[in-house]
């Protein structure tokens, strides 16, 4: 299973008082010395945290993957085709969220989602859809030819009782299992830390995981570099 930082609330903290300190591309250049697999960031369209300028000067400068998070909007699909991310992964966007609520209604936006992965595959970037562990919306990526799922395991993360986590975890591996006869990458992310990986790390068909916050949150009383070989410890030991 390979490993991705987000390094969206690197940007938060820069952003708080308008600074330039602390740089979320510096933060990403750490964490490739640790050995991550790979780097995110979500270009918001409001660009609440990471910015334009940050996105290009990753592409410049990381040399693992780059993973844009991003809405399947006009002006964020003309930006990803113009930098050129190893994947683009496609997110709902709500302005007043404070982090992504939940997966991508493929279903209901079919025409939109085929027209966006289209668009980004005539660029060679490979494309992930963010969506609930609900094998409906697996066969609707497949049907327009995604090439990832990345399933959404923020119920998982936020359930209040064992029972629930592992009633949610099955959905999961059965989501997993589904996407994969299908011939789709899969990675999973959204509320995964050092206690929960414990649990989730069993689901050895999964890809990626990509992780953030819980990172970012031990990396401010560690340091980037610990933080990331924390959690690879915990996932290769896996």
């Amino acid at each position: 299973m390979r490993f991705s930082l987000n390094i969206d609330h690197i940007a938060t903290l820069r952003n708080a008082r308008g600074e330039t300190q602390p740089d979320p591309v510096t933060a990403a250049l750490i964490a490739e010395q640790a050995g991550i697999d790979g780097i995110v960031v979500h270009l918001r369209e409001d660009r609440r945290h990471i910015n334009e300028r940050d996105v290009r000067l990753l592409r410049e400068l990381i040399t693992t993957k780059l993973d844009l998070e991003m809405a399947a909007t006009e002006e964020i699909i003309k930006i990803a085709c113009d930098i050129g991310p190893e994947l683009a992964t496609i997110v709902p966007e709500k302005r007043l969220e404070l982090t992504t609520e939940g997966g991508v209604n493929v279903i209901d936006n079919i025409t939109l989602m085929k027209n966006t992965i289209e668009e980004l595959h005539k660029y060679d970037i490979e494309v992930s859809l963010f969506i609930e562990p609900d094998t409906r919306q697996i066969d609707a990526a497949a049907e327009i030819k995604s090439d990832y799922i990345e399933i959404h395991t923020g119920v998982f993360a936020n359930a209040f009782s064992e029972e629930e986590q592992f009633d949610e975890l099955d959905k999961i591996r059965v989501a997993v299992k589904h996407a994969k006869k299908l011939g789709l990458g899969v990675n999973a992310g959204h509320g995964l830390d050092y206690q929960n990986i414990k649990i989730f790390r069993e689901l050895t068909d999964i890809d990626e995981v990509s992780i953030g916050h819980s990172i970012i949150a031990r990396a401010v009383f560690v340091g980037i570099k610990q933080a990331v070989q924390e959690m690879f410890d915990l996932i290769k030991k896996g």
